[in-house]
């Protein structure tokens, strides 16, 4: 929000300078983003008036001018500026004088005759980039006047960084009301004689929809002449405060809006006077030509002004192009209402605009002053634009309930760590302009109309503490008996997690929450996915319940950054719905939120060298990192061939833990590649962190001073049976024989399949390790123990001993 410091002193003027100001609004909560000066730094430059101008009698573009500068002696100025003329005042840079960029003005000759000074341009003056002709002047502007002053050139803009909670300070009132809070100075409110209605027109309105419009007020004005220039300085309240001039009932609309925080809006009565206003949702299928220029087809929560089946405005967010005021109009309805904020929330947004009004309105704006606003707004009107006032007639349908807030004495002293006195709290209330009774010690406060956002006890704790002054709490380190905590050894949280996938080469990477919803249907199959009632844009628009497409879209716009290898992690949570889940402490009704790692590998197994050759990375080097990542666990870990939504259905796995599903590893499918345009599908795992978080002890064991035998033993088997059937087997069957407790380690070291032969058979090759911690193993002991582990493998599988 942008205003002119001007405009706010002129309601509360504290004896503190430009930067204490906007100190101590920043640390009230208001934060003050930037100063700036409304002029550069220039000097020596004064009112001018033109008193007569000659051709040059050397150059055709230029003339001699005499200029009374308020000195009792003229001016001989030679100026080049087309609008130039006699009785014109204009800015004068006298002999001396320093304009921006520290251009210095002294006496010269231009084409044989002499020049005193120069006549100015707005460009000249850092005022605009108008520089067409000489910057004119009213014709009441004093002689001799210092140009700054008179122009009040040394006057700050104010830009506000406001939060979303502070509606009420998006006016100058609002934050004229902080700083006499702030500084104890007394606020003057502008006062002004309401217009007594001349004329008993009225025009008939009707609410349809009390949850769109809690109250309705407007008046019909006849007469006014819309052609009237909007008053000098109203303009420059307006230009200051970022607003350009338009009309003159707009620029009125706009300065009630700035000043009081009361968005109006003006219509051309002709298009409404037949059959009156109507106030009610929308229809499907209704469009409305805005004032923008926009055409908007409507939706049915969107609130609109109609007349009779044809909408003439967004209700709350901006007006229609059909009944917009114009410098043709005469006579006008001017309305002013209460729209509730959840009726405007995010409706502007979903037609991608935003406007003013719906800033204010969606955060809640002042219903109890409604029809003092449009008196004031009246009164400018008339005494503008003249024209004869109807009645102002005001419908309440349905207001906000305030309940009063509680506020206890001791645990506001407790929050805050202050000693505050009962009295001290009393007028901290009193300069807020918060009514409030006490109960003892407690404080029953009576939140105002303007104030949405007071509502429980922590709000006013908050208020007290703004008002107090954050930077008088003094800065005590708390004291509390140290207790050194035991970290879990076996526990690996969310910080281990990354440093390990850190480790592993991959970088992390945070992603929104919320994603397109084609990501939902592509990647995790959702239809259905949970929706969110106000979307920062509209293609984020749901929860996600799988973080596979954020790190899809990680590794396009980096292949669009020319990287040719890309290892990404995100650890986050994603969203389901869930019936059985209730409100608690952490949790929401119906949607559970698990903890979830996923990574992303693309591009070249390693980085480019001349070591090894370059090959793309596959399906067993991102295996290898998540059994990297599970340590110990990762023995437990299977593979179970499967089919996901995001991944290739033939190099794509089910990851089981302790015989729960925990995961999926596998391949981006090929028409998902297609589609990111990617070009090389990268290999992406993701897996439940609640699963993997706790990891075992490590166990030790003293080192044997037996030797120790290596055995290979090669089987057949049908080619559909997998490497981890038969690893389970021969796991399975070591565990319930004691006699195979010398077994140590087992591994696969080949796999061959005959392709001459047509038999749907494989080889698969075992390393067993064994040792006896006590003594020797002999070759009997050994061989035994190699002839029970084939014939678990014979009697489970059907294989049999190659050759």
């Amino acid at each position: 929000m942008l205003f002119p410091e001007s405009w706010l002193r002129s309601y509360v003027n504290p004896g503190i300078d430009t930067e204490e100001l906007a100190h101590r609004l920043t640390m009230a909560g208001l934060e003050v983003e930037e100063t700036t000066r409304v002029a550069p730094a220039f000097s020596g430059v004064v009112v001018a008036h033109i008193v007569d101008v000659q051709p040059h009698p050397n150059a055709d573009r230029l003339r001699v001018c005499q200029v009374d500068d308020g000195s009792g002696t003229n001016l001989q100025i030679v100026c080049g500026a087309p609008n130039a003329a006699t009785g014109l005042k204009v800015p004068l840079a006298r002999v001396g004088a320093v304009l921006p960029g520290d251009m210095k003005i002294g006496p010269v000759k231009m084409r044989g005759v002499e020049s005193r000074g120069m006549l100015c341009s707005a460009r000249e003056l850092g005022l605009s980039q108008d520089h067409a002709g000489l910057l004119a002047l009213p014709a009441d502007a004093p002689v001799g006047e210092d140009i700054r002053r008179y122009l009040d050139l040394d006057d700050t803009v104010f830009m506000l960084k406001l939060t979303p909670n502070r509606a009420d300070c998006l006016s100058i009132r609002g934050v004229a009301r902080e700083v006499a809070a702030l500084t104890g100075e007394p606020m003057h409110v502008p006062s002004f004689e309401p217009v007594t209605p001349s004329i008993d027109d009225r025009l008939p309105v009707k609410v349809e929809a009390p949850d769109l419009c809690g109250r309705f007020a407007g008046r019909v004005i006849r007469g006014v002449n819309a052609k009237a220039p909007t008053p000098d300085w109203m303009k420059k309240q307006l230009e200051r405060a970022g607003q350009r001039s338009i009309s003159a009932l707009v620029d009125i609309s706009n300065y009630v809006m700035l000043e009081l925080g009361r968005p109006t809006h003006v219509f051309d009565i002709r298009r409404i006077e037949q059959q009156g206003l109507t106030v009610r949702w929308a229809r499907k299928g209704e469009t409305l030509e805005l004032l923008s220029g926009q055409v908007v087809e409507l939706e049915p929560d969107v609130g609109v002004l109609a007349v009779g089946d044809t909408v003439e405005s967004m209700a709350g967010i901006m007006g229609g192009e059909a009944t917009a005021v114009t410098l043709e109009t005469t006579d006008i309805f001017l309305e002013g209402a209460f729209w509730w904020p959840e009726a405007i929330m995010g409706r502007a947004r979903r037609y991608k605009f935003s406007s003013e009004a719906s800033h204010r309105f969606e955060r809640g704006v002042d219903f109890e002053h409604v029809t003092e606003d449009l008196e004031y707004m009246t009164r400018l009107i008339v005494d503008i634009c003249g024209g004869q006032a109807g009645p102002l007639e005001d419908q309440i349908i349905a207001l906000p309930e305030r309940a009063p807030v509680r506020m206890r004495l001791e645990r506001c002293r407790r929050v805050l760590g202050l000693p505050l006195e009962k009295t001290e709290v009393e007028d901290i209330f009193t300069r807020l302009g918060l009514a409030y009774r006490c109960e003892g010690d407690d404080f029953i406060v009576e939140p105002p109309s303007y104030r949405f956002d007071l509502v429980i006890e922590e709000d006013l704790i908050e208020e007290v503490a703004r008002i107090y002054g954050f930077e008088r709490i003094p800065d005590q380190p708390p004291r509390a008996r140290a207790q050194m905590r035991v970290a879990p050894e076996t526990l690996r949280g969310p910080h281990e997690l990354r440093h390990r996938m850190a480790a592993l080469d991959y970088q992390e990477v945070i992603n929104f929450s919320f994603v397109e919803e084609a990501w939902e249907r592509d990647y995790a199959g959702e239809e259905n996915p949970i929706r969110l009632l106000n979307p920062i844009a509209s293609h984020l628009a749901v929860m996600r319940t799988t973080l596979i497409g954020g790190l899809v879209a990680n590794i396009a716009h980096n292949m669009r950054h020319r990287q040719s290898r890309v290892r990404v992690f995100e650890l986050g949570r994603v969203f389901m719905r869930n019936a059985s889940l209730q409100d608690g402490p952490l949790t929401v009704a119906g949607v559970e939120q698990p903890l979830r790692l996923a990574a992303a590998a693309w591009g070249p197994a390693l980085e480019e060298q001349w070591g090894v050759p370059t090959r793309a990375v596959d399906f067993y080097d991102v295996k290898a990192d998540l059994e990297a990542l599970l340590g110990k666990r990762a023995a437990q870990l299977q593979y179970h061939p499967d089919v996901h939504p995001a991944l290739h259905p033939g190099r794509s796995a089910r990851l089981e833990l302790d015989g729960c599903c925990i995961g999926w590893l596998g391949e981006l499918h090929p028409r998902w590649v297609q589609k990111a345009e990617i070009g090389q599908a990268p290999v992406v795992f993701e897996v439940d962190v609640a699963a993997i978080s706790q990891g075992s002890l490590p166990e030790l064991q003293a080192l044997s001073r037996q030797p120790v035998v290596i055995r290979d033993l090669a089987v057949w088997v049908d080619a559909g049976v997998s490497y981890q059937q038969l690893l389970k087997t021969l796991t399975k069957t070591v565990a319930s024989n004691a006699n195979l407790s010398v077994v140590r380690d087992i591994r696969l070291f080949d796999l061959w399949r005959d392709k001459s032969s047509e038999s749907a058979e494989k080889s698969l090759a075992f390393r067993f390790w064994l040792q006896n911690p006590q003594a020797t193993l002999d070759d009997s002991t050994v061989d035994e123990c190699m002839a029970v582990l084939l014939r678990a493998l014979e009697a489970e599988h059907g294989a049999r001993q190659r050759a």
